[in-house]
């Protein structure tokens, strides 16, 4: 069977409009930066990739690619504790797999420590920085409160020359980590308090993923990013809301440098509804084992969303129907899991399983007998063909497309019912056997030889179909079924968020049978099991059986949401 093909290459469907293309359209049309466009996307490379990072990616890749411009893929690596060449790898993965590629433009804040270094003696030289004393907990007491001002620490008067050579055996090491740090010369009283003498450099001794033990003294983010920004002529430095208030920084540095100036524009971040986007709280989950690693199916990380069986097109989409606004707004989790499924709906080829298997016996089919009957592959894509699928005397249904005392408004298979089997027979349910515990453990049933692909030669109709697979050729299974992973729409805002974890988030059933054409399924490959949702195969071979992952159920309760809107 064929599997969807990905279009790592498809361009971006962007919004009509937003007011960062607007923005864009202004600067171009006066001539600032020459016409240039030039973004970037920096993530911190301590930790995977979640779907708000996609919205970023998609925003900062669409407008280069709008605007016949260029982005870079910047990691900002300021911190040798918590980054790791694994997460960088994954970046590097997640980026290409969403359909953009940075070509030659790779680069990490790693590359200008020594320029960051060189400008951070210019502005000791300029009395634009100094080396403090005071203990990180002292620096924050005196920082001061949104409504009181900052108190000037007793280390600010120092002279140039002493700061600058302070600094010089700062990065010697010849002081204990913690001990001193570089702080800008700016203004303790300012009502904007990232403005009260920030920290620039800290000492910390820790082998960095890419300059080893080079260094003992690290820049922290808020010096490095805008310089980073800089160095590589972005134009358009688009961020999310929570720097806002530290542009004013960012440009102080720049000023106080004469360098060249982005310009940074900020937009609101991705909220959705019944997931944690704090990177922390994912780690959290991670290191505390609550799941099983960064891509476990239920994570709202990319590699998580990628293994349970998203598209990068529905992503897409979905980052496009959101669109990019000023204010902070949550959105809907239907609204994603719509875009999936519209994507999976006209991709996914259709498949038979049986997740909970009910053994079926036709007493009137003859024994030996294997017919192979004509299977529509996707209804939705008439070039997606059709596929044989054995039909024998030993069958499997759903345990649940039966009832021994059916109740009201049940039309599936009961004592003395009759049902269709999809792309099959009419057949009758004659006698119900149960083990020793009274639970039913086989259906014997007669089938109808002229309702082949049909109704009744005699008029007669049924009010159900069913799925099914033949015992003999069925392949058994793993099936994961995957659920919200919090019970809560916003976990972050509990006290006790962990105790919002759904229990019910995963739930793992053996011994499913399905169709035999599922045998060959690469990891990866994405399908519709008929009648119970879409599934993706899983690269998991521990068990020595296939295993596959449902993606997302057929029910879509945001295209109800539209339907009443």
């Amino acid at each position: 069977m064929t599997n969807d093909r990905e279009s790592t290459a498809a361009p971006i469907e962007t919004a009509a409009s937003h007011f960062i293309k607007d923005i864009v359209l202004e600067d171009n049309a006066s001539g600032k930066f020459g016409g240039r466009v030039c973004t970037r996307f920096p993530p911190e490379p301590n930790g995977y990739l979640h779907i708000g990072h996609a919205k970023s990616i998609c925003l900062n890749f669409g407008l280069a690619e709008e605007f016949g411009g260029r982005c870079n893929l910047r990691m900002d690596d300021t911190n040798p504790t918590k980054e790791e060449d694994e997460y960088v790898r994954s970046i590097q993965e997640d980026v290409r797999w969403l359909g953009f590629d940075w070509d030659d433009r790779l680069f990490y804040a790693s590359d200008y420590f020594g320029q960051l270094y060189a400008w951070a003696e210019q502005l000791i030289e300029a009395g634009k920085a100094y080396v403090d004393d005071l203990s990180a907990d002292e620096i924050r007491a005196h920082r001061g409160t949104l409504t009181e001002p900052g108190r000037q620490s007793p280390y600010r008067d120092r002279s140039p020359a002493e700061n600058l050579d302070l600094f010089r055996r700062m990065r010697a090491g010849e002081f204990p980590d913690g001990s001193r740090v570089l702080r800008a010369k700016i203004d303790m009283a300012s009502p904007n308090v990232n403005l009260r003498d920030p920290v620039m450099y800290r000492i910390l001794r820790a082998t960095h993923h890419r300059t080893g033990d080079q260094w003992c003294i690290y820049p922290m983010y808020d010096y490095a990013h805008g310089q980073s920004d800089s160095i590589e002529g972005i134009t358009h430095s688009v961020c999310t809301l929570e720097f806002e208030d530290h542009r004013p920084l960012y440009d102080w540095f720049c000023d106080a440098l004469g360098i060249y100036h982005p310009r940074q524009i900020e937009f609101a971040r991705l909220n959705l509804t019944f997931t944690m986007m704090s990177k922390r709280r994912l780690l959290d989950l991670v290191q505390q084992r609550l799941v099983v690693g960064w891509d476990d199916p239920r994570m709202p990380t990319l590699s998580g969303l990628r293994r349970r069986g998203y598209t990068p097109e529905a992503l897409r989409d979905f980052c496009s129907r959101i669109g990019v606004a000023k204010r902070d707004s949550t959105v809907d989790l239907a609204l994603l899991e719509h875009c999936l499924r519209e994507d999976l709906n006209r991709r996914a080829p259709r498949v038979m399983a049986v997740l909970r298997p009910l053994r079926v016996v036709l007493t009137n089919y003859p024994e030996g007998r294997v017919e192979e009957l004509e299977a529509v592959n996707n209804p939705e894509d008439t070039a997606a063909g059709t596929r044989k699928v054995p039909f024998s005397r030993v069958l499997y249904i759903e345990r649940d497309d039966f009832r021994e005392d059916p109740p009201k408004k049940f039309f599936r298979l009961a004592p003395g019912r009759e049902v269709r089997l999809r792309y099959a027979y009419f057949i009758k349910c004659e006698e119900v056997v149960k083990d020793a515990a009274g639970e039913v453990v086989e259906l014997r049933c007669t089938y109808d030889a002229a309702t082949l692909g049909g109704d009744a030669p005699d008029g007669r109709k049924v009010k159900a179909t069913i799925h099914w697979v033949s015992a003999a050729h069925a392949v058994e299974a793993e099936v994961r079924l995957y659920d919200r992973l919090f019970t809560v729409p916003n976990p972050a805002a509990e006290e006790d968020w962990v105790a919002t974890l759904n229990p019910a988030s995963l739930e793992t059933l053996v011994g499913c049978r399905l169709e035999p054409s599922l045998s060959a399924a690469s990891p990866g490959e994405r399908f519709q099991f008929e009648r119970l949702g879409y599934f993706c195969a899983d690269p998991d071979a521990s068990s020595g059986r296939p295993v596959f992952n449902r993606t997302v159920t057929l029910k879509d309760q945001w295209a109800k949401i539209e339907a009443k809107g």
